[in-house]
């Protein structure tokens, strides 16, 4: 999601902000593309009625269901007496369950553990148990971006560019991210323990993991018109209807007359969530979207006081991109089809399937797709996506990847990171003429160029200090040259 200026922030919360031109992955991992059922409102669900009937579909194959895993009993058995090594029996079964999610071919259905079920679960309520971190893999090391205000991370002395060596003394070297992440995250009132590295030393220190709110709405008056309002929507979990109501009648006060919402790089989040927010800008009685199961009619969702009372009626627009995905797509199809609010920004996702989540008899539970939604007006939009009413880019250099400082970077180097470099310096208007994927002696004196204009050790060598400075150099650029914002404030100040 790209950022805006002057976004409100309040202690012991964090937004769900990715910053495009860094790949970061937070610690608090939300529920990326997916509309779950976690919820449900007062209006009978489809979806809700078929698991009802699981039971009894169960019961009336089961004959059928004995015969078919008889083989996969025999393999079982097989396995556990005979391979060459002892085989741990809960591996198998794991492995077996992961598989037959994984043979659907659906990138939503999948077995999760006990661990990811009770983070999906944690994400989905509005916070996570942890050290309050934002984070992503370096090289041989996790690398802090931030501590969260008031967390355990910051209290503990934190700081941005850390690094994270040994996590409860496991080297994360060869741990995923996703991986580290789960062992660092833990029980409210435990304890986790780190190797840390800064600048070259080491030092151990140990955190009491907490719960963590997790801010899903940030909100300001735009700062050259303060009659125009913007609201950032960056995930649906349960706190999200009632933050974006307080963003509303906050900006109101403040004599906001207009209204930018933003749903830029939102996966998506609870059903229930996405109704009620949609329900704020469309007419009672009107339709918001559709679902439909296996076999069955469209069933049709619609604007009722049962969703919520507050209703929106000033001007306003709704900003999205290809990162909109799911329960953003249900909100930006109801408000284009039934409030007339216009859609700014670029193609989205284009994810139109609903997933529910059932536990299963371990400590396990499956998430699986349970039918596909339709917007207010009947349209699919899987793989097809909403298409904006105003079509709007962001400058080419938003995309670009984050230098990774654990590298040095020099004269006669010749790589893909290089051809990234040389981007990131031609964004920042540092001459590095046609030199492509090497570093030449054009890339060399843009390096020291920019190293004497942020009181760096001029040497064109781009190491630890520089790779940062060039980071948040581009990262300020990206924040003062959102183009589709800007496309926004322009059509609102025409009405």
């Amino acid at each position: 999601m790209e950022q805006e200026p002057s976004h409100d922030k309040k202690a012991k919360k964090v937004s769900l902000l990715i910053y495009i031109c860094s790949m970061i992955t937070v610690l608090i991992i939300g529920v990326g593309g997916t509309v779950l059922f976690f919820e449900t409102t007062d209006q009978p669900s489809p979806a809700t009625e078929e698991a009802a009937l699981v039971q009894d579909s169960a019961e009336e194959t089961k004959p059928e269901l004995e015969a078919d895993l008889q083989q996969v009993s025999e393999l079982y058995s097989v396995l556990l007496a005979n391979y060459f090594e002892e085989v741990d029996p809960a591996v198998l079964v794991e492995g077996a369950l992961e598989g037959m999610a994984d043979a659907l071919g659906d990138p939503y259905t999948e077995y999760l553990d006990a661990g990811q079920s009770t983070s999906l679960q944690q994400d989905t309520q509005g916070e996570f148990e942890g050290i309050g971190a934002e984070v992503m893999k370096e090289g041989e090391f996790v690398l802090i971006v931030s501590p969260i205000e008031g967390s355990p991370a910051e209290e503990a002395g934190l700081q941005a560019n850390d690094l994270i060596k040994e996590i409860d003394d496991e080297p994360v070297a060869e741990l995923s991210l996703q991986e580290a992440v789960a062992i660092i995250r833990g029980p409210k009132d435990s304890e986790v323990e780190l190797l840390m590295q800064r600048a070259g030393e080491e030092f151990t220190i140990t955190i009491t993991r907490d719960s963590i709110p997790v801010e899903s709405v940030n909100y300001n008056l735009d700062e050259n018109d303060p009659s125009i309002g913007y609201v950032q929507i960056t995930n649906f979990n349960s706190p999200t209807y009632d933050e974006v109501v307080n963003a509303i009648n906050d900006l109101n006060d403040q004599g906001a007359e207009k209204f930018i919402f933003d749903v830029r790089g939102n996966p998506g989040g609870l059903l229930n969530s996405a109704l009620q927010i949609s329900n704020i800008f469309v007419e009672d009685g009107q339709p918001l979207m559709q679902s439909q199961g296996r076999g069955e009619e469209p069933y049709v969702y619609v604007a009722d006081e049962s969703l919520g009372s507050v209703k929106f009626n000033k001007p306003a627009v709704l900003l999205i991109n290809e990162g909109s995905a799911s329960a953003s797509e249900i909100l930006a199809g109801a408000v284009s089809e039934s409030a007339s609010i216009p859609l700014i920004g670029q193609t989205t996702f284009g994810k139109g399937t609903i997933q529910n989540v059932a536990p299963l008899s371990g400590e396990g539970e499956i998430k699986y797709t349970t039918g596909k939604w339709l917007t207010a007006e009947g349209e699919w939009i899987n793989e097809k996506g909403i298409v904006p009413d105003i079509e709007s880019a962001m400058p080419e250099y938003q995309s670009l990847l984050i230098i990774n400082s654990e590298q040095t970077y020099q004269l006669g180097d010749v790589s893909q990171e290089v051809a990234n470099l040389n981007a990131v310096l031609k964004a920042l208007e540092f001459k590095t003429g046609e030199s492509g994927n090497v570093f030449t002696e054009n890339t060399k004196t843009a390096v020291e160029d920019f190293q004497s204009e942020n009181d760096l050790e001029v040497n064109g060598i781009v190491t630890r200090a520089t790779a940062n400075a060039l980071v948040e150099a581009l990262r300020t650029l990206i924040e003062e040259n959102d183009t589709q914002y800007q496309e926004a404030v322009n059509y609102l100040q025409d009405q």
